[in-house]
């Protein structure tokens, strides 16, 4: 295939998923913003140190490079809201999963959340004596 046609077939490629892309923006400003409630409200009342939104999300670094595009620059404004919101929701749920009862999964080999929970300090799974040190004070259901 020579390079125009290849251009020509990724440039149409491109503008056929284009929709499946944009497709998440509604839900994940829903997400961002039901989050950001509810660590308002709720976060004082369990006195978890809320999670700074700024350190997560950078939506206008990018859109500064003279190098792009205006839809290039639209399109990593997007990605830098998308990706960071889904950081930062991560963040809020880990914070909320380690307050309500931060026991680890029992994991599987590659198992990812069990590398986020051993960075936030939680019992080791099958570990009471860890469990009642690090949470016997606070309100899990035994």
């Amino acid at each position: 295939m020579n390079y125009r046609k290849y251009r020509f077939t990724r440039l149409w490629l491109h503008i056929l998923t284009m929709p499946l892309i944009w497709l998440p923006l509604p839900f994940i400003i829903l997400l961002d913003l039901a989050c950001a409630l509810y660590q308002f409200i709720c976060f004082p009342i369990y006195k978890i140190e809320r999670v700074k939104r700024s350190e997560y999300i950078l939506i206008f670094d990018r859109n500064k490079l003279k190098y792009l595009y205006g839809l290039e620059k639209i399109g990593c404004m997007y990605c830098g809201y998308a990706n960071g919101t889904l950081r930062y929701l991560k963040e809020i749920a880990g914070r909320t999963e380690k307050y309500w009862c931060g026991v680890m999964h029992e994991g599987k080999p590659g198992f990812k959340t069990q590398e986020d929970q051993v960075m936030q300090n939680f019992a080791k799974f099958g570990d009471e004596k860890d469990f009642l040190k690090k949470y016997d004070d606070k309100k899990c259901v035994k």
